[in-house]
């Protein structure tokens, strides 16, 4: 249990002690300096502790939100002060500092100056969060009068109401915000006063996906429509569970992830019941499902690109960027921006109604169309932004290209052996590389027809090209294309080769292949994303880096029949998903239990 330190005298009548033993402290009063300073250091270092002022009158959820959110190794407001283990050091030093300066003959009475703890805490070089109360209420007035104005602001402001509204995202697509968020809250709050968890709300939506999946696969419009509905729900519960994280402050490292992961898994694993059904009724739409989701992905890839790139660039400046602000000054232009990038909200959506109502070749045909235009319009907007800004790109977002270039052997050596001649190279050569050997690999496995040496050929000069074109650090202002080119060049292989394989079972093994590597690509991603770095070099070695599945395919179907190419495909996707998930399930268990900082996506919709 936290422990929170009431400083200076009790007021009488005041709520304060029951309001914090309700947010699950144990409360212990001092009335000096020197009190404060004792009960402070008598608290186990691992135990989160607060300093409250006792003439606090505020809102219980303006104490919630400086007193247990995890997020924040510090947070305060006026007269309310916390501190997680890794910033207790630094409180104590702020404390003695504090104590210090009060005089003797006050110390008795007057209690620890909160407010001033504060303040040294962050002159320290601690960061102190200060949550944005909005109209929630939190003073320390000094008199009756005083007291009874604050309590009067109180009871005039419904915090249950502002913690309900806060609970949603700030930022969300359009189908979310006006269709689903209005009554999502409701099953949010729903769920914290059971004492359910964020995560189990997660694992509900994607038990209620996959059920969905499960009857889309039935192949029957009663299996189509149950599935369209259920999709709805999984999204519906989606949202609630991010809810439930905002209004009880349950973050996590963990569930982030899991938040993130679940979400993928739901979509393609939707994507395969869809074309399962579709086969059931005699249409094979194998290499819709698996161009919708490499298309997805690689959508995905350029968002992530770009934000990394840019995460913490200096002299930032665009007219496009200059734009794009003065537009969302119209309110209208903002929800039509919103809704033609296809997020995720619209995109479920789209995908539920057309199942429900037409068949699994019209759900890919349109979601190929609409994701398709989205990446046009987001992709253009974002090259327009790079080659109009001025901008020094840091180590720190080279390194992140660098992560998600996905490097294997073959690219680290190529790049070892060229580095020197690639530094003199101009300022567009890694993205053209990539281009040139991804565009070579793809369009020689497309024409020159299955099993033809000249894929094979095509994959090696692959190889050569992504190792030059990482051969120096990422930080032309194009540069955060060439993860999204390698990612597009690896999946669009693998499609490509299963389909001209022309058998029965090598599109699903190519899907099954390209949702494995998808999930390592992703799972790179939310390391970056959460502060704790890319996968481990040797987990990369293992599964070949991009060029290295590349060319493994690439020799599979010159080497065998398109059977025994499907079977193939089929191990290569076991052994790559055992090794990254192992990895993966490890890594992200570890970090959870080892206290990793608490995270909590509010960036785009995904």
């Amino acid at each position: 249990m936290s422990t929170a330190i009431l400083t200076g005298p009790p007021v009488p009548g005041s709520p304060l002690e029951g309001d914090l033993r309700s947010l699950g402290f144990d409360v212990q009063s001092a009335a000096g300096p020197e009190e404060a300073a004792a009960l402070l250091a008598a608290v186990p270092a691992a135990q989160r502790v607060a300093l409250v002022d006792s003439r606090f009158v505020g809102h219980v959820h303006a104490l919630r939100l400086v007193l247990t959110d995890p997020r924040f190794p510090a947070a305060a407001v006026t007269g309310a002060l916390s501190a997680q283990p890794a910033a207790r050091a630094a409180l104590a030093g702020a404390v003695r500092s504090v104590s210090a300066a009060v005089p003797a003959g006050a110390s008795a009475g007057a209690g620890l100056p909160v407010d001033e703890v504060a303040g040294a805490l962050e002159a320290s070089g601690t960061a102190v969060h200060r949550p944005e109360l909005g109209t929630l209420v939190a003073g320390t007035p000094l008199d009756a009068q005083d007291r009874h104005r604050v309590r009067a602001e109180v009871d005039a402001v419904d915090d249950e109401a502002v913690r309900l509204r806060s609970a949603v995202k700030a930022r969300d697509g359009f189908f979310t915000t006006f269709c689903i968020s209005p009554y999502s809250r409701y099953l949010a709050r729903w769920c914290a006063r059971r004492g359910l968890t964020p995560n189990q709300v997660t694992t509900a939506s994607l038990l209620t996906a996959l059920i969905a999946a499960g009857c889309a696969a039935t192949g029957t419009r009663g299996g189509f429509v149950a599935a369209g509905l259920l999709l709805i729900l999984s999204f519906v519960l989606d949202c609630a569970d991010g809810q439930l994280a905002r209004y009880s402050l349950q973050f996590s490292t963990l569930g982030a992830w899991l938040d993130a992961t679940f979400d993928r898994a739901k979509e393609y694993a939707y994507y395969a019941g869809l074309a399962l059904g579709a086969a059931r009724g005699g249409d094979d739409v194998w290499a819709l499902a698996l161009g919708a989701m490499v298309l997805q992905t690689c959508r995905h890839v350029v968002d992530f690109s770009f934000n990394e790139a840019n995460h913490d660039a200096t002299a930032n400046t665009s007219p496009t960027a200059a734009l794009s602000s003065r537009l969302d000054d119209v309110g209208w232009t903002v929800w039509v921006r919103r809704m033609i990038v296809l997020p995720i909200g619209e995109r479920w959506a789209m995908i539920a109604v057309l199942t429900a109502f037409t068949t699994p070749r019209i759900v890919f045909l349109a979601l190929l169309i609409g994701c398709a235009f989205a990446a046009c319009y987001t992709t253009a907007g974002r090259v327009l932004r790079s080659l109009t800004r001025r901008a020094t790109r840091t180590e720190r977002a080279a390194q992140a290209l660098a992560d998600l270039a996905d490097s294997g052997p073959a690219a680290t050596e190529v790049a070892r052996a060229t580095g020197s001649f690639a530094r003199r190279l101009p300022g567009p050569a890694p993205l053209a590389a990539a281009v040139a050997g991804a565009a070579a690999l793809v369009l020689t496995a497309a024409f020159a027809g299955y099993g033809s040496p000249w894929t094979v050929v095509a994959a090696l000069v692959y190889c050569v090209t992504s190792g030059l074109a990482v051969a120096r650090p990422l930080t032309g202002a194009l540069d955060w294309l060439v993860p999204p080119v390698f990612r597009a060049a690896e999946y669009g292989t693998v499609l490509v080769l299963a389909a001209r394989a022309d058998v029965p079972g090598a599109l699903p093994a190519a899907f099954g292949l390209v949702a494995a590597v998808a999930y390592h690509h992703y799972d790179t991603v939310y390391r970056i994303r959460g502060g704790t770095g890319a996968p481990p070099r040797w987990l990369v070695r293992a599964v070949g880096g991009h060029e290295g599945r590349a060319l493994a395919v690439a020799l599979l179907a010159f080497l065998l029949g398109p059977d025994d190419f499907t079977l193939a495909l089929t191990a290569l996707a076991v052994l790559v998903a055992l090794v990254v998930l192992a990895e993966s399930i490890r890594f992200w268990v570890s970090a959870h239990k080892r206290g990793a900082p608490a995270v909590h996506d509010e960036g785009e919709p995904a």
